[in-house]
């Protein structure tokens, strides 16, 4: 399974008739180019779990930024860096997921 079906997936498995109704699941894209992914984790499993802070500088087009704050997942990076970023939280979500 690849990260998009495996985000597919995950997405499903929140809906519960309330959490699909919030602001949850946002893919879009950053003037600088690049990408911006949030994901909001309230009602979640991974509500409340600890991400330490990412910061992978390569180049200017080649970065990718993550954190979680106020129960949101935020990842942001350079214009080729989408999957990686949906990468980031798949492996992290499955670490802490029970």
């Amino acid at each position: 399974m690849n990260v998009l079906q495996w985000l597919e997936v995950w997405y499903s498995r929140q809906c519960d008739g309330d959490w699909e109704h919030s602001q949850v699941v946002s893919i879009t894209t950053l003037d600088n180019p690049g990408w911006s992914v949030d994901i909001f984790l309230g009602g979640t499993e991974l509500e409340d779990k600890g991400f330490e802070l990412l910061n992978i500088d390569r180049s200017d087009v080649d970065w990718v930024y993550g954190k979680v704050s106020d129960n949101i997942f935020q990842g942001r990076g350079g214009v080729n860096n989408l999957e990686e970023i949906l990468q980031i939280f798949q492996q992290w979500a499955m670490l802490n997921e029970d």
